[in-house]
């Protein structure tokens, strides 16, 4: 008692802005790692239809994947960082790295230098996601976090449809290229900001025994530090806790490690299917391309409502309850976009198919992060990001392949539901280690 309550007064001073400062920064990242993955998609028409570059569906599919090879490399290797460098520091080089690269994809010559430049652009964007969600969750009001994440992550679909819009209005009158060059404006407005306000994590701080500073760090943001460190984290000699890649590993966690991997690569595999093919699906279904983009708009909009409001009731009701049964919405709707229904029809189950898909990403993000002790969060998104990153790759792939084959447009979705299925399997069956 005599501990929290100097931290309490100082939650009361800290400025508004202050305490919501990390969760504004992430966001605008997120924006932005959500506009590159919906440029890919809604550029894939056009891209098609490229006759300098002569880009066959099943090769439209592959360069899709290329970024998320990326993504699954760079994930990775921050989930091995992390522990020594720092979130603030992957944060700052990831947003550089990404944003460089975006740059230059907008002057590819080539669809080869195209597909590398995409690969190279992952490398960045794969750091984004899971240093983003940990550090949203770390800087929550602990009875809070799902909804923060969920605000935080509803980025990645505001840069959804962003990507779309433009699409809609900018793709008649100029090179598809010029598309991934707005992807570039984080290098000159969210780098410089991040830079002076986004501060280092309060748990990573701790564990390197930089004991005065984390609780300087987590008063100033206004924020209890017993809800970010636990006893185990500051322990140091023979008693200091393993690695936390090691810890992921050990009998406590090893279940949930798994399952979370297996949740993301259904999840990721569903995001990055359905935005990358969605239009082109919809255009062999009989659409024009401004109603097909139309679709990919709602799936997106419909992700950020859903999440959120998802969010909202995970965090009164847990949420494990919540990702299952977002994943079998996942499964109903998507099952019904096979069927032949009016456009009107056809949106509202496509937005609640954002909610099944995306949405279900973000909440299974949230859920990771508040699954493990903070000082774990990082690491164990990084692993279960880039282990499910795998479905990711396999979601444009499989959609490229099937899409090129003569086995009817239905056929996407059918596999689509199918994962939706499997994903809320994997979740119902995470262990009930922290769930409020």
């Amino acid at each position: 008692m005599t501990q929290s309550m100097p931290t309490e007064l100082r939650n009361e001073a800290t400025p508004r802005w202050k305490g919501h400062a990390v969760l504004i920064l992430c966001f605008v990242a997120i924006v932005f790692d959500g506009y590159d993955l919906v440029v890919y998609g809604s550029t894939v028409p056009t891209i098609l239809k490229f006759q300098e570059w002569g880009v066959t569906p099943a090769q439209a599919g592959l360069i899709g994947s290329l970024a998320l090879v990326g993504m699954l490399v760079g994930t990775l290797s921050v989930g091995i960082l992390t522990d020594k460098l720092g979130r603030r520091r992957i944060m700052l080089a990831c947003i550089a790295w990404f944003s460089t690269c975006m740059l230059l994809t907008a002057f590819a010559p080539s669809a080869e230098v195209f597909g590398l430049l995409r690969f190279l652009t992952g490398l960045g964007l794969g750091g984004i996601v899971p240093t983003c969600i940990a550090l949203t969750v770390e800087y929550a009001r602990k009875e809070r976090r799902q909804i923060a994440n969920a605000v935080m992550f509803s980025g990645y679909s505001v840069g959804g449809v962003g990507a779309s819009l433009l699409a809609i209005n900018l793709l008649q009158h100029i090179d598809f290229r010029w598309m991934y060059a707005i992807g570039a404006l984080p290098l000159v407005t969210l780098l410089p900001i991040a830079w002076k306000l986004l501060p280092e994590s309060v748990a990573y701080l701790a564990r390197k025994q930089r004991i005065e500073e984390a609780k300087a760090t987590a008063g100033r943001y206004g924020l209890i530090y017993s809800d970010i460190v636990t006893a185990e984290d500051v322990k140091t000699g023979a008693e200091a806790p393993k690695s936390a890649m090691k810890t992921l590993f050990t009998r406590k966690w090893i279940r949930s490690t798994v399952l979370f991997a297996m949740a993301n690569f259904c999840g990721l595999l569903l995001v990055y299917g359905l935005n990358t093919w969605l239009p082109q699906i919809m255009r062999q279904a009989g659409f024009q391309l401004g109603d097909a983009l139309t679709f990919l708009l709602v799936l997106n909009a419909g992700a950020i409502v859903g999440s959120i409001s998802a969010s909202v009731l995970a965090d009164k009701i847990g949420i494990r309850k919540v990702v299952t049964a977002s994943f079998l919405l996942a499964f109903v709707s998507i099952l019904m976009l096979s069927l032949q229904l009016p456009l009107a029809m056809l949106l509202v189950i496509v937005a609640f198919a954002g909610l099944g898909s995306v949405g279900t990403q973000i909440l299974v993000g949230g859920y990771c992060a508040t699954h493990y002790p903070q000082s774990l969060s990082a690491t164990a998104l990084s692993w279960s990001l880039g282990i499910g990153r795998i479905g990711a790759i396999c979601g444009p792939l499989i959609g490229g392949l099937i899409a090129g084959m003569a086995f009817g447009w239905q056929l996407n979705f059918y596999m689509f539901a199918a994962f939706a299925v499997v994903g809320a399997i994997v979740v119902f069956s995470v262990p009930k280690l922290t769930e409020k």
